[in-house]
C-alpha cells in the first residue's frame, strides 16, 4: 500500500506535524504550496480585507497552486493535512482536490487547531475528492508525538 502525506503549512505547526506523520507512516511527502506564498499579514483573520478572510468566505474560491506534482496517482491512502481556518480547510486545500483524481484512493484528512474541529471541512472535502473513501479527520497537536501518530495510524480502516 502506497502512502502520502500532502499537507498545507502556512506558519510551520502543520509541517512539523506532516514530517512526523509520514516517518511514522512510511510515505512520501509533499508540501501543498500556492503560487502566492501567504504574508502575516495574508493571514489576520480579524482582517476583513486579508487575503485569507476574502478567499475564506468565498466557498469557490480556488488560489492557484505552485505546482501540480503531487505524487497522488502512485498513492493508495493519501493523508490530508491543513491547518484549519474558520472551521474548515483553506481554499488552496480546495485548489489541491480539484486538480487531482482521487478515484479508488483512501483520503485521510487531519489537522492543526487550537481547538477548532473540521466543521463543515468534512463534508466539503468528500464532495471535493470525488470518488475516493473519505475517513473522519482528526485534530492533532503540531507537536504530536510519534507513539499518538502510530495508534491513530494503527486504528485507522486502511486496508
Amino acid at each position: 500500500m502506497n502512502k502520502l502525506v500532502a499537507y498545507f503549512s502556512a506558519s510551520g505547526s502543520t509541517a512539523r506535524l506532516a514530517q512526523t506523520l509520514a516517518s511514522v507512516a512510511d510515505a512520501a511527502l509533499y508540501e501543498i504550496r500556492p503560487e502566492l506564498l501567504y504574508e502575516r499579514r495574508d493571514l489576520n483573520w480579524m482582517d476583513k480585507k486579508s487575503r485569507s478572510t476574502v478567499e475564506m468566505q468565498d466557498p469557490n474560491c480556488r488560489p492557484a497552486l505552485a505546482d501540480t506534482a503531487a505524487p497522488v496517482a502512485e498513492a493508495d491512502v493519501i493523508f490530508l493535512g491543513f491547518p484549519i481556518w474558520w472551521y474548515r480547510e483553506p481554499s488552496i486545500i480546495d485548489s489541491f482536490l480539484d486538480v487531482y483524481d482521487f478515484s479508488g484512493k483512501t483520503v485521510v484528512p487531519f489537522f492543526t487547531s487550537g481547538g477548532s474541529q473540521l466543521g463543515e471541512g468534512q463534508d466539503r472535502i468528500e464532495k471535493l475528492a470525488k470518488g475516493a473513501k473519505i475517513l473522519s479527520g482528526k485534530r492533532f497537536s503540531a507537536r504530536a508525538s510519534e507513539t499518538e501518530l502510530k495508534n491513530w495510524i494503527t486504528g485507522l480502516p486502511l486496508a
